[in-house]
């Protein structure tokens, strides 16, 4: 394993209000470094500066749409002019669409490529080429899945959006690293995060999809009084300290995303179907289930 020799001294994260993005601009201030927080929530992105600052470290907060290319560049070349050419750029922002396939409409699509894909395209454009044209080593980490190589039959556009990223990531591996640029992309499992609070479901019954959120509160609750913390987002930012610091390819986080990865490798006919039961119908009919002994049990639950 080789010792990448970069110490990030300026570090620019997206989508780095909530989640994965605020558990990685923490991770890297507390390292020391210049962390700029953007997200297209403002105020999310001052309250992870908010959270740096009472440690004593230093970040600051820039709204950014990440689907806008006319945005990214302006935001390049305002990070250039106030803070430097970045050390690190981490792509994380993303978003979820779900739902069967025949039920998504073009514009399902669109809205999960431009964030979940064109985002990271626009962000590695960008940030890629300040690194070249001032002959800067850096590293670009993509925030992945590993929805990128376990398919599921409710989830293509999210799955379709993330095996690109992954794509992405290893074609630039080879395009940039003789220039003096790292490409890593980070696969996480099932991680503690609000995506799924804000995620568009297509062709669901509106009550399933409320019940189903309420369930992932309640479970993500008594993940937060363990003593561990199995579904943390710093199991992620750990992972992109650790990409950068050895120039990885590609990293898996927790065991799910592992097993997807090596059942893609040693077993591919069965890792295609090790989702295939997770269709939209039998997922509601579930549900729907759920929602009966909720009511029959006084609404507990």
């Amino acid at each position: 394993m080789k010792l990448n020799n970069i110490d990030p001294k300026l570090v620019v994260v997206t989508g780095a209000g909530s989640g994965i993005g605020r558990a990685v601009a923490l991770r890297f201030a507390g390292m020391g470094a210049l962390v700029v927080v953007s997200d297209i929530d403002k105020d999310a992105a001052l309250s992870t500066v908010a959270m740096i600052s009472a440690k004593g470290r230093r970040a600051v907060a820039v709204q950014l749409d990440v689907t806008d290319p006319v945005a990214w560049d302006g935001f390049a070349r305002d990070v250039h002019a106030d803070h430097g050419v970045p050390d690190v750029l981490v792509n994380n922002a993303g978003i979820l669409v779900s739902g069967a396939f025949l039920d998504l409409e073009p514009r399902d699509w669109d809205k999960q490529l431009a964030v979940n894909l064109l985002g990271v395209v626009n962000g590695c454009r960008v940030f890629g080429r300040q690194m070249i044209e001032e002959g800067k080593r850096g590293h670009i980490v993509n925030i992945a899945s590993a929805a990128a190589f376990t398919p599921t039959p409710v989830m293509s556009a999210y799955s379709v959006s993330k095996a690109g990223v992954k794509m992405l990531t290893e074609c630039l591996r080879l395009e940039l690293a003789p220039k003096g640029v790292g490409v890593s992309a980070i696969c996480p499992g099932v991680i503690n995060t609000d995506i799924g609070e804000h995620a568009t479901t297509v062709g669901v019954d509106p009550e399933l999809i409320e019940r189903g959120k309420q369930i992932a509160r309640q479970v993500q609750e008594l993940a937060a009084q363990l003593p561990f913390s199995p579904l943390s987002p710093d199991l992620v930012a750990r992972a992109v300290v650790r990409a950068v610091r050895y120039d990885l390819a590609v990293v898996p986080v927790r065991a799910e995303a592992w097993l997807g990865y090596f059942m893609l490798r040693i077993a591919p006919g069965v890792n295609r179907r090790i989702t295939q039961p997770l269709s939209t119908e039998r997922l509601e009919s579930a549900g729907a289930w759920l929602l009966k002994r909720a009511a029959a049990g006084g609404g507990a639950g």
